[in-house]
């Protein structure tokens, strides 16, 4: 099952399979995620759903969904 994903604020938009890494859709894609990686403990990785919900990109994979997946970054200096 494919699933459309879009990176935002960047307004970027590819197709991925579900149960895709993130971390890869995002590479493929051309958009930054920073990781560390600690397997989610540095938080390095860290975006938000559209519904709010916080996960960590680096041990999370695409959701099965109807709709279109916004992704939204946080740009963190550290990084």
């Amino acid at each position: 099952m494919s699933v459309s994903v879009r990176f935002l604020p960047d307004d970027v938009t590819i197709n991925a399979e579900v149960g895709e890494a993130l971390l890869d859709v995002a590479e493929r894609a051309g958009v930054m995620i920073p990781t560390g990686c600690l397997m989610g403990s540095c938080h390095a990785c860290t975006v938000e759903l559209e519904d709010g919900d916080v996960i960590r990109a680096c041990i999370s994979a695409v959701p099965p969904t109807d709709e279109e997946l916004r992704i939204h970054l946080f740009s963190d200096p550290t990084w």
